[in-house]
């Protein structure tokens, strides 16, 4: 038997179809695709190395049953189909689907899902090779270069922000893993620590509505200025409406609101306010006084710190504020390592 590792999924096809391919699973061994063996009840009787890698939420795969492990990934649909290949030899045996696979500690895999005989000579068979072909990366990829392209065009309007964006991205992300480390919220898994960095730089984009005049403006606005100016969180949420994940829009639209419900643009107060947007408004004011602006000198790090901890339970979430003061040296140290440019006069 040629035992050479196939370099594609038709090549996997057709060394199925040449078989037969033995029990010992030894050809998939190093695959550079994850595979797994399963038997006719869909048992998992082996899973090589990089399906185990690939799916590192999960303490075993080989010896657990194939739909309790996978079961929430496919549609139920897909499941029925999946049954009737595997025992009644539907499309000849072959199945081909796709699967969105999570776990706490793993971010959602999404991967299109590939069922075939494991040897052509036996019928019915006895054992079918089980293949994932991860496109999450492509799939975000794609996803977020279309936003990304939006946020371009609002850091284009607004020319006083530097590297404001990028410091909010770690800073969001710093506390989501500090929140994740201490199992404060059940909400946040590393789905919650993976998105919020990208969508917290995003929480701004509505600006891209706000005229230049005042988003620009040298000093304080008037009232009505300032009334077109707070239009930019539904603006945002407008525009992020479409994006899969309502942390997109929760951020965008409630980041300014506030702990007492003094904020905007719908005065929500305590946890009303999404907790995405409640990390990403400690992220941002920290961010903006630490900036030099048109109309403001920067504070330096200890400045700053007194001056969002006077926001303990009015701006801010007193539970969330106690791990900022926890983890604020790396607050600092995201600062420092993420500066804007010096200015030339």
């Amino acid at each position: 038997m040629d035992t050479t590792e196939p370099e594609n999924i038709d090549g996997l096809l057709e060394a199925a179809k040449e078989g037969p391919v033995k029990s010992s699973f030894s050809p998939f061994i190093n695959s550079i695709f994850p595979v797994l063996f399963v038997n006719q009840k869909l048992k998992i009787l082996f899973a090589n190395r990089a399906c185990e890698s690939l799916f590192t939420g999960f303490s075993r795969l080989t010896g657990s049953y194939f739909i309790d492990i996978f079961g929430r990934a496919f549609n139920i649909r897909d499941i029925r189909i999946l049954r009737e290949t595997v025992l009644l030899g539907a499309n000849g045996y072959f199945w081909k689907g796709a699967a969105r696979v999570k776990s706490r500690i793993m971010a959602t895999v999404e991967s299109r899902v590939y069922l075939f005989p494991a040897n052509m000579h036996h019928n019915p068979p006895e054992e079918f090779i089980i293949m994932f072909d991860d496109v999450t990366e492509e799939n975000k990829r794609l996803l977020r270069s279309v936003f990304m392209s939006l946020l371009e065009a609002s850091k284009l309007k607004d020319n006083d922000t530097g590297k404001h964006i990028t410091r909010v991205h770690h800073y969001s992300r710093c506390m989501a893993k500090e929140l994740f480390r201490r199992s404060l919220y059940p909400r946040i898994d590393a789905d919650f620590i993976e998105n919020i960095g990208f969508l917290a730089s995003m929480h701004d984009v509505g600006k891209i509505g706000t005229p230049d005049d005042i988003l620009n403006k040298e000093g304080p606005l008037s009232d009505w200025e300032w009334t077109v100016m707070k239009e930019h969180t539904k603006n945002g949420a407008f525009i992020l409406s479409t994006y899969p994940d309502p942390m997109a829009r929760e951020i965008a639209l409630s980041h300014h609101e506030q702990w007492n419900g003094k904020g905007y643009p719908f005065q929500l107060e305590g946890e009303m306010i999404p907790l995405a947007a409640r990390i990403v408004s400690i992220a941002d004011v920290y961010d903006a006084l630490r900036m030099e602006r048109s109309y403001k000198k920067a504070f330096p790090h200890e400045t700053a710190m007194g001056k969002i901890l006077e926001g303990r339970g009015s701006q801010f979430d007193p539970a969330l504020l106690d791990v900022f003061v926890s983890i604020a040296g790396d607050f600092n140290r995201l600062f420092e390592e993420n500066k804007d440019n010096p200015r030339i006069a």
